[in-house]
């Protein structure tokens, strides 16, 4: 069966700010589910665009970036796609 956006785990991290949101996406690759196939990462933080990518890139992951809304943004971040 086919996996479908909704059988991803996804970390809301809307109204957060830097560091908060990489620090908790980092802790969720990390700790809460190491080795996780794909996460989803939304965020209303514009910084963290730029600091959560990188960080997961040095884990192994690739990753994109989808504006959901207007100054909202879900990070797919990935292994093996």
């Amino acid at each position: 069966m086919a996996e479908t956006d909704a059988d991803v785990p996804t970390l809301d991290v809307r109204g957060e700010i830097c560091p908060y949101p990489m620090l908790r996406t980092n802790r969720e690759l990390d700790e809460e589910q190491p080795d996780i196939p794909r996460l989803y990462v939304v965020t209303d933080h514009p910084p963290a665009l730029s600091t959560i990518p990188p960080e997961a890139m040095k884990r192994g992951y690739g990753c994109e970036i989808e504006e959901l809304t207007p100054g909202e943004w879900r990070i797919h971040i990935f292994k093996g796609d």
